[in-house]
């Protein structure tokens, strides 16, 4: 009977066809290493990993593209063999920061405090957006951070070291927060200016301070709908603010007379 190579184990497919699968135990951690439809492969897998547990001077850019093992799998066990923790993510931690790769020049930096988060979900990218499995739901990561799908860098955030892959909270500000809301510079003071969308947008008004402005975006949706303009806008939630405090706040912010016309045309 032939002897199996070492780190391969043999399975059956539910049709009944042979596939071998690799793997190893490093650190009393059993780590499997895929799936594959050729013994040799999967050896070859098997081999290729173990050196790399073995051999402290093999780095992240040393991987190549012809390597038996993918890149993610790479990660995760150079992580494992510097820092002791194996995860299933291609993530790569240093002592205030980590690293998730999706190639060795393509990464994005985390905080520690999203360490739990990421070891666990797979960032997927769509049409420049990246996005994560949550309950269920496609969650854009930006969201973390207060960013909305519609937002434009450098008027609604910014990235203070220029950096678009630190996604460090330190490095990322929120300059406009709420729906409608772009704050403005004028006479070296910041206003807030507000602006909704009906058939094109309408300058809603301007205001001393962020929270009237929001406030002010709400109050135009409301009026636009007593006008019968179902669209699906959403409106801003003041966090933290006593329902008592936001009704006089409504009540004595002004919006523009135009959208007070909708309701007659």
């Amino acid at each position: 009977m032939k002897q199996q190579l070492t780190g391969v184990y043999t399975a059956k497919r539910k049709d009944g066809s042979t596939y071998f699968r690799a793997s190893l135990t490093y650190r009393n951690k059993h780590i499997s290493l895929g799936s594959y439809d050729h013994e040799k492969k999967a050896h070859e897998t098997y081999l290729c990993a173990f050196q790399l547990l073995k051999d402290s001077s093999r780095h992240l850019d040393d991987y190549e593209a012809a390597s038996p093992l993918p890149f993610n799998k790479w990660v995760s066990l150079i992580n494992f063999r510097d820092n002791g923790i194996y995860f299933n993510t291609p993530i790569y931690i240093r002592p205030r920061f980590f690293y998730y790769y999706f190639s060795p020049s393509d990464f994005f930096i985390f905080d520690m405090d999203d360490l739990f988060y990421y070891s666990s979900r797979k960032i997927s990218r769509r049409g420049g957006h990246y996005f994560v499995a949550d309950y269920g739901m496609q969650v854009n990561i930006m969201s973390r951070y207060g960013i909305k799908n519609y937002a434009v860098e450098n008027r609604d955030y910014r990235f203070i070291n220029g950096n678009h892959n630190d996604l460090r909270y330190e490095n990322i500000e929120i300059i406009n927060r709420y729906n409608g809301v772009f704050a403005m510079q004028q006479k070296n003071k910041t206003i807030y200016q507000v602006k909704i969308h009906v058939k094109g947008n309408v300058t809603v008004g301007t205001y001393a301070t962020e929270t009237e402005a929001a406030i002010a975006y709400n109050k135009a949706i409301d009026l636009l709908k007593e006008a019968g303009i179902n669209k699906a806008y959403t409106p801003n939630y003041m966090e933290g603010m006593p329902p008592a405090v936001y009704a006089d706040l409504y009540a004595s912010i002004k919006v523009s007379s135009r959208l007070y016309h909708y309701r007659s045309e």
